[in-house]
């Protein structure tokens, strides 16, 4: 099969044409999930609310329609639940034991393709799999597969007419205008242009500033959210300081970072072979280029931070995405694949100078080691713009590179807890930060009365282990001293929806398998 290159390459002094993956099959009509009902009480959970509180419990949560009312204390771990301070249960109430289980904010994925990496991945499959991973909320950054394919899926997960985490979408720039944006009154023209169309947002990936301030500018005076992935192809004049001073609300990855923080050149030390569409040149290089940037703590670093701290910038950096740079066999031969790796993804995976992202050439120890020092300077400068105060989201960019939906996310989850992040500073990020960003912090991102019932409902404790977050859960010694795999999320909610995970992970297994035997 002749894969498609699925990146944005620029075109003229900016415009971005998108060559894509052919959409998959649209979701179905939802067959999972029950609710929401009248009155529904979880019993007996332990409490984690997303804004950084510590855990807490046994408590009831009582839930109406799709709202939490009230939350009740009701006793201290290791004695008897006190039943005189527990809510009633009235005449067709629903009632889970949860007992014992871990109650979590539903999480924010904020950066999530509905698939259109590879070719004809169907919507089924990922919404699945990132509410097996208590995905509530997905940002989806560009709306590639088209605006009538993604606002078919944004309208019907709004309802709930499909089994679907929530979607906010985001129209990469210039998509739809038929002809490349050259000056600052066709940017304006097309933001408002896509107002109606229900976008949420736009995402960019580079512009000359005169043209990046006029949509910027127009975007927030139509309440329109700002991405940008700041493409090497631009970044010389458009690197994150620049963007963010015209008021860029989040970037996307790390590119235009570190050539933020150059102190001996304005651009990145490329070869002079360097190609950027050879994947394999693209991502070596980027694999080099923390180690061009000044040093962690020296004046320009602590400079940046403030600097970006100051416009209320929000970095999102995916760190998951790039992970099989370090360790490509780890990523290659992850215990999931088997079972929940579509066909069209595995084939997409592999080495190949059309697709994006799939950059094995010939990617050696020397590049990994690249890639772990990139990474140690990446991180700590994520972690260092924590500790300022500035705020850090949660992304997975999955379907590239060997990540999978939902799996990536968690992914990102541990490797926020390795840059340096307590785990319950990594769940902020992952729910309330992104509800923030999102401008939607008064209905989810963390467990309140009066907030809407997105919860992830997980037995073991996933601040002591994101692992047991995996649909695989995590490989352990039972108390038998047998080893097993954990059961991973019990139930994800949305809406007030509770979604039985066992269900779903047996629902997208079965279109695995149907494609694995299609293609016999």
């Amino acid at each position: 099969m002749i894969k498609k290159l699925t990146t944005l390459i620029a075109i003229s002094v900016f415009s971005a044409v998108a060559v894509n993956a052919a959409p998959g099959d649209k979701a179905p009509d939802r067959d999972r999930g029950d609710g929401p009902y009248d009155r529904l009480i979880l019993r007996g959970g332990i409490l984690v609310n997303g804004e950084g509180a510590p855990p807490r419990g046994p408590v009831d949560i009582v839930i109406e329609d799709d709202r939490i009312v009230s939350i009740h204390n009701v006793g201290y771990p290791g004695t008897p639940i006190l039943v005189e301070d527990r809510p009633k249960a009235n005449k067709g109430d629903k009632e889970i034991d949860v007992h014992g289980h871990y109650l979590l904010p539903g999480f924010v994925d904020m950066h999530g393709h509905i698939g259109n990496s590879a070719d004809n991945i169907p919507a089924e499959y990922v919404l699945k799999l990132w509410l097996a991973h208590g995905i509530t909320t997905v940002r989806e950054p560009g709306s590639f597969a088209g605006p009538e394919w993604t606002m078919y899926h944004v309208e019907r997960a709004k309802d709930n007419r499909i089994a679907s985490p929530r979607i906010v979408p985001y129209f990469g720039f210039g998509m739809g205008y038929g002809k490349p944006i050259t000056t600052p009154q066709q940017a304006r023209e097309w933001v408002k242009s896509i107002v109606p169309q229900g976008a949420k947002g736009i995402k960019f990936f580079g512009a000359r500033p005169e043209i990046m301030r006029a949509a910027i500018d127009e975007a927030k005076q139509h309440g329109l959210g700002t991405m940008m992935h700041h493409a090497q192809l631009e970044v010389a004049d458009m690197n994150v300081l620049v963007s963010s001073n015209l008021g860029l609300d989040t970037m996307e990855h790390w590119y235009g970072l570190p050539e933020s923080m150059f102190e001996d050149k304005h651009i990145q030390h490329y070869p002079a072979e360097y190609n950027y569409q050879n994947e394999q040149h693209r991502f070596g290089e980027a694999g080099k280029l923390w180690q061009q940037a000044t040093p962690p703590g020296s004046e320009l670093w602590n400079d940046t931070i403030d600097a970006l701290k100051a416009n209320n910038f929000t970095l999102n950096p995916t760190f998951s995405i790039y992970d099989a740079s370090r360790d490509l066999t780890r990523a290659m031969h992850l215990p999931w694949h088997q079972e929940y790796t579509l066909p069209t993804l595995w084939e997409f995976f592999q080495p190949s100078r059309r697709a994006h992202g799939s950059y094995w050439f010939d990617w050696t120890t020397a590049n990994e080691l690249e890639w772990k020092q990139n990474y140690n300077r990446w991180m700590q400068f994520v972690n260092d713009y924590k500790n300022a105060g500035g705020r850090v989201t949660t992304g997975s960019d999955s379907g590239y590179i060997f990540s999978i939906y939902g799996f990536g996310f968690v992914r990102e989850l541990e490797m926020l807890q390795e840059a340096g992040f307590h785990p319950l500073e990594v769940l902020r990020s992952a729910t309330f930060n992104g509800a923030e960003v999102l401008g939607m912090q008064d209905d989810i991102g963390s467990l309140r009365p009066g907030k809407k019932a997105d919860i992830v409902v997980v037995r073991e404790n996933p601040l002591a282990n994101f692992k047991t977050l995996y649909a695989t859960g995590t490989f352990k010694l039972n108390d038998e001293g047998k080893p097993h795999n954990t059961e991973g999320i019990r139930y994800t909610i949305k809406d007030g929806i509770v979604y039985d995970v066992v269900e779903l992970k047996k629902d997208v297994k079965a279109i695995v398998e149907k494609a694995k035997s299609d293609k016999k």
